[in-house]
């Protein structure tokens, strides 16, 4: 943001209309609690009465829970993660979020993600209190996103409208943006990832469709594994990246939940949507299940923890050696089972179906329980 001057002219844009400006720069990818008490400490400095969150996932998810501490100094990160349990925000500052990776669309939801990483997990802040005033959506502003990031944040999009679409809190105002969003990206995404900037445009589009259908309708077990194992393996030598966890997690966790009647129904209306034909619901959902491994494929993402490596592309073997993934599963299960987004998936999984769903997730093996 700062390289490529969108900084100085929001800055800039901001002093013009007679408002005095701080910047508070430096967000590491997967922002910390110390990172966020920080902050939050610049804004009692500072005492703004606007928050102008600028960037992809990880300063705008920053911000919005030092805007918290900002306005509540005495909350603890414990209290921050009660679901739903925000007080009342705006007595000190309004919030206006501008994104520049086409994913995690943050700027419209109701959703903040931070990582603890003494204890190697990451927390979803879930209040609608966070919910941006203002969210800025320009184009331009992905124009300059590697070609990495464009693949991590389009799947992590494409999730965010399959498993809205399923949510058991889905509805009439949620399911035609989580399936418009869909049919944008599955068009959209691969081109974008291979430098089409007008198909980078669209998918700007879509992310933030697809962040207004998930913020209503809640998400699933896929982002509660991928919360849980991100930075589990961190003393191994890397993250597992948000956006390509869920790519790999996605196929597996649809033939999970596909043994649930209803979610059956909706992954093939998502099919018949994408227009991948098939005889039958269970048909429709092996070809979106191809469709998607073959999006990871166009894309370079790995199809399981196993081949996962430490630059996020496919190897032989992975940064997690699978005696580290055996011995910390039950943990990191338990913990997926215990996240903000699992109330909310259509079919509710117990510790040992977790484990092994986990294992498939690790190995690239069938889901068949």
């Amino acid at each position: 943001m700062k390289r490529f001057g969108f900084l100085d002219k929001i800055a800039a844009n901001l002093k013009e209309a007679g408002m005095e400006v701080q910047l508070f720069e430096g967000i590491e990818p997967d922002p910390s609690v110390d990172t966020v008490m920080r902050g939050a400490k610049a804004m009692m400095d500072f005492q703004p009465d606007w928050i102008v969150a600028v960037g992809g996932g990880s300063p705008i998810d920053a911000a919005k829970a030092m805007w918290i501490k900002y306005e509540y100094p005495d909350i603890t990160f414990e209290q921050m993660c009660v679901v739903f349990g925000i007080p009342e925000l705006r007595h000190k500052a309004h919030f206006c979020a501008i994104s520049s990776t086409s994913g995690t669309a943050t700027e419209v939801t109701a959703f903040s993600i931070i990582t603890d990483y003494q204890k190697g997990i990451k927390y979803p802040i879930a209040d609608f209190q966070i919910t941006p005033d203002v969210a800025i959506v320009d184009p331009a502003l992905a124009e300059t996103m590697p070609q990495k990031l464009v693949a991590h944040t389009g799947m992590d999009a494409i999730t965010h409208g399959i498993e809205a679409y399923v949510s058991t809190a889905h509805c009439d105002y949620t399911d035609p943006l989580a399936l418009h969003a869909i049919k944008m990206i599955q068009h959209d995404l691969v081109p974008s990832y291979n430098g089409d900037m007008a198909k980078r445009h669209s998918m700007h589009n879509a992310q933030c469709l697809a962040g207004m259908a998930f913020s209503n309708a809640l998400l699933g077990i896929v982002h509660s594994m991928a919360h849980k194992t991100g930075a589990v393996f961190a003393d191994h030598g890397a993250h597992i990246i948000h956006g390509a966890a869920n790519a790999m997690y996605l196929p597996k966790v649809i033939a999970f939940n596909a043994k649930d009647p209803e979610a059956l129904k909706r992954y093939g209306q998502i099919a018949d949507f994408m227009e991948l034909g098939g005889a039958n619901d269970q048909e429709k959902v092996q070809r979106l299940i191809k469709h998607l491994r073959g999006m990871n494929d166009d894309l370079r993402i790995p199809h399981c923890i196993k081949n996962y490596g430490a630059d996020s592309y496919p190897c032989e073997q992975g940064f997690v050696p699978e005696n580290v993934f055996l011995e910390r599963l039950p943990q990191i299960a338990t913990n997926a089972i215990g996240d903000a987004c699992t109330g909310s998936n259509p079919r509710q999984p117990n510790q040992e179906e977790m484990e092994r769903l986990l294992k498939c997730c690790y190995y690239d093996t069938e889901v068949d329980f």
